[in-house]
């Protein structure tokens, strides 16, 4: 479902709201599950109730509806298989921009799901691991050319040392992907920054963040 998301204030704060700006897949998911449907009730009729006008039928016409119902069959286990198909099109979401304070103010699930959405903007694939994360995995991204990456989000006031950065690193090399990215909302010290020069990794601040997610917005997402 193509949506966005926007900030509403609360007393504690401000939060996302996913808002729906486009019904296409939901049309799609209840047009498959209505053809599903019918051809059910007519399994049941044609199978269970028998109605006798079905055997009056001359054989061409009866064996034309066994081609019929095989047709429907595979028709349907086909749709069903591209709805659910793991490498489907992720749908591309419209992030609002939010500032340094606002990323402070957002639960950690919720700056993982924002996170998420600014990398299928991207035109990643991404997976998000729960509000546990998985070995210290938050988001996992499949990059258009099939390779792998992990993302570790991290809502964060303190500066991010070199400590975080080497963990991730252990990661990165335990997961076997093609790059780590450390998304926080915090400062990283110069330290940590030093100790990735050379590895597949990219680290993002806050301030890193909130640019980025403005000029993805000026520039459609591009």
């Amino acid at each position: 479902m193509l949506a966005r998301y926007e900030v509403r204030v609360f007393q504690n704060g401000f939060r996302l709201r996913p808002v729906e700006t486009g019904r296409g897949v939901g049309h799609g998911r209840t047009l498959i599950l209505i053809l599903t449907a019918v051809y059910l009730l007519w399994l049941f009729v044609r199978v269970i109730s028998q109605p006798p006008w079905l055997a009056q039928l001359p054989p061409p016409l009866l064996e034309l509806l066994r081609l019929a119902e095989i047709a429907g069959f595979i028709t349907l286990v086909l749709m069903w298989g591209l709805l659910w198909w793991p490498g489907q099109q992720q749908p591309v979401t419209a992030v609002t921009p939010l500032n340094l304070e606002q990323l402070y103010a957002l639960q950690p699930y919720e700056f993982e799901q924002y996170v998420a959405e600014l990398f299928r903007q991207r035109g990643y694939q991404v997976k998000l691991h729960g509000r546990r994360g998985d070995n210290g995995v938050d988001l996992r991204l499949t990059q258009p050319n099939g390779k792998e990456a992990i993302v570790q989000c991290k809502r964060y006031r303190k500066s991010v040392g070199p400590d975080v950065v080497r963990e991730l690193y252990g990661t990165l090399m335990h997961e076997r992907v093609a790059h780590a990215f450390l998304v926080t909302t915090a400062d990283i010290s110069e330290a940590a920054r030093a100790w990735t020069q050379g590895k597949p990794m990219t680290l993002i601040d806050g301030r890193s963040l909130a640019h980025l997610a403005a000029t993805m917005q000026k520039s459609g997402g591009e």
